[in-house]
């Protein structure tokens, strides 16, 4: 897998979905282009709303045309200039895709859709059915042309479940 070090690198073309290796700290939005900011969407299984407002506006976003599907177990109250949904369960997979659905409505054909950290769902639910999800929602943001990436940290899942994992996408890379 290419390495990729600068986040301007990390190329993913419009309905591309793509399976990217982070390290286990720190936020994959800091990998993302600039341009990502103009129309993204997280689904944050490790940040909360306000430290992912706090990463976009570090990068040079607008928190304004930013949404977070906050995956957590913890209730919380946002007042944020995000736009979030309800937070859910990690181990509610069905809750995650009601609640990606409903949010890709406003990822635009230049957007992207970021999951920030697809071990979670992986901690909670078998392979199988976050395979199954994962498919969904790429299916959903690779219809729209919207870009997609999906984030994992390698050393953390068995080669197994990331090869059956790889199949969903278009593409590989790895950040450092």
């Amino acid at each position: 897998m290419p390495a990729t070090t600068d986040p301007s690198d990390l190329s993913v073309a419009p309905g591309e979905q793509t399976l990217i290796s982070v390290p286990s700290m720190g936020s994959p939005l800091g990998y993302l282009p600039d341009d990502a900011f103009d129309n993204l969407l997280v689904i944050s299984a490790t940040a909360s709303p306000e430290k992912v407002e706090s990463l976009v506006e570090r990068r040079g976003g607008d928190p304004r045309t930013v949404g977070v599907v906050p995956v957590t177990g913890s209730p919380g109250e946002y007042d944020g200039p995000l736009w979030t949904t309800d937070p859910v369960d990690p181990s509610d997979l069905t809750g995650i895709s009601i609640r990606v659905s409903t949010a890709m409505e406003y990822v635009s054909s230049d957007g992207w859709v970021v999951f920030d950290n697809v071990n979670v769902l992986l901690m909670y639910g078998r392979t199988e059915q976050v395979y199954r999800l994962l498919d969904s929602v790429a299916s959903g943001v690779r219809n729209r042309e919207a870009r997609g990436a999906y984030c994992t940290v390698r050393e953390a899942i068995t080669d197994e479940t990331y090869s059956r994992l790889a199949e969903l996408f278009d593409a590989t890379t790895s950040v450092e």
